[in-house]
Parts: structure tokens; sequence; C-alpha cells
């Protein structure tokens, strides 16, 4: 462990890369890019997508420079980079580089609509969506993996350290590792990994395995999510699993896993939420919606089946229904984006999100006030934040998720030291933060008992758990998460230099 006097920042993690590394030496992949350019009337813009992903490692790349390679997506992006698709972000003040990767629809059909999001997606969270095993998806996703591993061939100096993030590229270790040995591998997996059992059904696990076991380190969110690594690799490879030392050697090289909770920029979001910016996107919000005169409850996320929105819809009802004296006093936003829309399961969770905010709407209006408000606009960070500090409570009731940083950020909003969060037991920050309002999902009485307490609670006791949670959030930031990770992968001994 890095030794540390004082609290993890940017210059931190920064200090520690370049004197472990050097300057430029490290490279960032995932399919997710930064930044995005778009092309319209007025010319190029950009935006910073809303993702944990994004959230996370956005900050620790400006710190410590380097390049990130990522896919491009965006309607603009091709004409904003230069021959080799390079492009110095943040657009407006560049910290580092981004390298795209180019892919055609068909290509991103199957790599990512397809094995990633139908298949490996379903696979690993356990909400009773059957992944699809399609064989042309697989070979999408091979392919889409080899020309990740071309880009950074091109763009990785000798020696350097290689931090790949999440499911979409398991192979891509294995690739690199047989084309660039000098390269050190890290892999950090930002979803849940599931049980043995539930891995064993698809019919690449050998490969995927084999992939992830390219690394020298493999981190998980939480120590459960490891130990399931563990027991598969266990269950479905001739290897060597050293549960003391949490490693696995597979022909004749180890790989460490390690449980690294992920976290936000605590001090940023504060700086941010207290901007002339943010206190305007609360004015606006609450005079479109009228946000003024009652309690509000907050639920912010993609809208995604894993997220629980239906169940925590069917909460707010229950709530209404037997308490109605909050008929008229609470308001309920459900706001986020809808995503991966091509997908069948997505379309279909959408419409049913509308059937039923129309229903509990025309059950508990009173006297022409919606309980319920489906926020559909594409929120900027502002507005994002500024929600964040409206609400009386957050509500992440997620069936299953690897570390859900929402929760996190909401906390570190809360600059004025107040709001309740109720939280998912099966979120990896469940782990972290035992002094939210703990609920299971899949139990609405349960949640609307909850809710119902949360709106209820006496203001002490809201700023007690408030301020024991912002310590927490704050202490283990995303510089800390970073540097754990990048002090852990640079101790290890630098692979032979061809």
């Amino acid at each position: 462990m890095h030794e540390l006097i004082g609290p993890w920042t940017a210059d931190t993690v920064k200090e520690l890369v370049q004197r472990r590394l050097g300057a430029g030496a490290l490279l960032v992949v995932s399919n997710r890019e930064p930044y995005i350019h778009h092309a319209g009337p007025d010319g190029l813009t950009w935006t910073r997508p809303v993702s944990g992903l994004v959230t996370a490692l956005d900050p620790i790349m400006q710190a410590v420079g380097g390049t990130w390679i990522a896919h491009g997506s965006g309607s603009g992006d091709r004409k904003a980079v230069d021959p080799d698709g390079r492009v110095g972000v943040p657009p407006n003040a560049p910290r580092y580089g981004l390298r795209r990767v180019w892919l055609s629809d068909e290509e991103e059909r199957g790599y990512y609509d397809g094995f990633a999001n139908q298949t490996l997606w379903p696979l690993c969270h356990v909400a009773y969506v059957r992944p699809t095993f399609r064989s042309e998806d697989w070979q999408a996703y091979r392919a889409a993996n080899e020309r990740f591993s071309r880009a950074v061939h091109e763009e990785a100096p000798t020696g350097a350290a290689v931090w790949i993030h999440d499911y979409h590229l398991a192979l891509l270790p294995g690739l690199l590792r047989a084309a660039r040995p000098d390269l050190t591998l890290a892999h950090f997996w930002h979803i849940p990994w599931p049980a043995p059992e539930v891995v064993r059904i698809c019919p690449w696990k050998r490969e995927l395995l084999e992939g992830l076991l390219a690394n020298d380190l493999l981190g998980f969110h939480i120590r459960y999510h490891c130990d399931n690594f563990l027991d598969t690799v266990a269950r479905e490879l001739e290897a060597k699993v050293d549960r003391e030392r949490s490693a696995v050697t597979y022909r004749g090289r180890t790989t460490l896993v390690r449980p690294f909770p992920i976290s936000v920029d605590a001090a940023g979001i504060e700086r941010e939420s207290g901007s002339e910016e943010v206190a305007r996107e609360m004015a606006r919000l609450s005079e479109q919606y009228g946000l003024a005169r009652e309690r509000l409850v907050l639920g912010l996320d993609r809208f995604d089946y894993t997220k629980g929105i239906p169940d925590r819809l069917r909460a707010v009802d229950r709530l209404l229904t037997e308490r109605p004296e909050w008929a008229g006093r609470m308001v309920f936003v459900q706001a986020g984006v809808p995503t991966r829309d091509r997908i069948p399961a997505y379309r279909t969770l959408w419409r049913g999100i509308e059937r039923q905010v129309r229903h509990i709407n025309r059950r508990h209006g009173v006297g022409g006030r919606a309980p319920v408000i489906l926020l559909e606009e594409r929120l900027s960070r502002a507005a994002i934040l500024g929600l964040f500090r409206l609400a009386d409570c957050l509500m992440v009731t997620s069936l299953h998720d690897g570390m859900n940083l929402v929760a996190k950020e909401y906390v570190a909003a809360r600059t004025d030291g107040d709001g309740a969060l109720l939280l998912s037991e099966f979120t990896g920050a469940a782990r972290e933060l035992p002094d939210a309002q703990l609920v299971n999902p899949y139990d609405v009485d349960g949640m609307a008992e909850s809710l119902a307490g949360a709106l209820a609670m006496a203001e002490s006791e809201r700023r007690e758990r408030m301020a024991r949670l912002r310590e927490h959030v704050g202490e283990w930031n995303i510089y800390r998460w970073a540097g754990d990770v990048l002090d852990t992968l640079l101790r290890l001994p630098t692979p032979p230099r061809p």
C-alpha cells in the first residue's frame, strides 16, 4: 500500500504514477469514451457522457496524463480527430489524449448490443433476464477486442502500463499478452461477477476466463465478487487458485485478484454543487416542475432493468395507498436517460415505466398535481447536482449493482449535511455505507415502509447519518481508489522487455 500522509488527491495519484512509471506511460482502455463530439448545424459540440466509469476515470486521467483508448460513437467524433484518430481532451482544456477506435453499425450491434449487453450483462447481474447466446455476437465481440488490441499496440510505448475497463473487453488482455509481453496489464471489472453455477452456462466461459487471467492484476468492487471469480476459475480451469494470496496461477503466469471499491471525486462534487450554475438549475427545476411545495424523493438511473425502477414505482404506489396523507405532500421524480434502446428488453422496460407512472398519477393525483414526474430531459451535470441538492431522499434500489456511484455522488453533493439515502442491499455501495437505510429491492412493502421512515425521520438523525456518510465518501474518494489500484499494479515485477 502506498504510504500517504493526508488525503488522496489528484496530485497524489499523479506523483505516484510519474514516480513509478514516468509521464505518458499510462493507457486506459474502455468501450465508452470520456468525451463525445456531436455534429450539428452550429458545428461541433461536445459532451461528457453520464457514466460511472467516466465519472471515476476522467479526473484521474486529467491528473496523470497519458492516453485513453475508446470507441468513437459520436456523430462528430471523426471530424474532431487527427488522421490517426487522436484528439486532446477535455476539448476546452486538453489534459490527456483520446484515441478513438472505429466500429461499423453492424460490428457495434454484434459486439455491444449483442454479446456485451445481451450475454454478459444479464449473465453477471442476477436480475432474472435470460442471457442470449449467439455465435455471431461472439464473433463480433472477438473482432472488436482485436480492433482495440491493435490500437493499444500502436499507442503503447515499451513497458507501459495498460488499465483495461469492464466487461466489453474481456479478451483484450490475452490478445495484448500475446502481442506485447512487455506491457503491464490491469483490468477492472465494473459489474458483479456471479457464482460459478451462473457462469457455467456460457458457451465461451473458458475463453473469457483465459482472457482475464492474462492480466497481472484483476480488480472487482468487493471481496464477494473476487471470491466468485476464484471459485469459477477453480471449477472451470486446471489452474492453481491461491485463496490466501487471492491469486491464480495459470499456464505459468500469476494474476492477482483484488477488491477495489470505486468511488467519486468527493471534493470536486462539493465544489461543483456550490456553483452559481447549479443554483440556477435548482431554481429552474423547481419552477418548471413545481418542486418547491412538496417533499422531493428522487430516483436517478439509466433506464436499465437492473436498476429496479418498476419495483421502486410500486413502492411509491404502495406508500401513497397505505399512507394517503402523503398524497399532495410528496413528489417522486424519476430522472435519467433511456439506454440501449436497440435491445428489445430495454424498450419493453421503458414502455412499462411510462404505463406505471400514468397509473400512479391517475390513482393518487391531488388537485391536478401529479405525485410522480418522469423526467425525460437529458440532464446536464449542473442539473443532476441541482436535483441531488433539492432531494429530501434519494432512492437507489438496484436489483444488483457492482457499486453504484449515484449513491456516493448524492452524499458528496449534500454540502448542507441533510438528506436521506435509501440504498439497495444488493449494491456494492451497501457494504461501505451502512448509515444509509438499506432495503431489499424485491420487497415492495419493505421499501414503502423505509420510504415512509425516511420522510418522517427527525432532522437530527438525518444529519447524523449524513455526516457519517460524507466522512466515508470524502476519505475513500476516487483518487484513493485509483491510487490503490495503480500502486498495487506498479509494485508488480516489470515484465521482461524484448
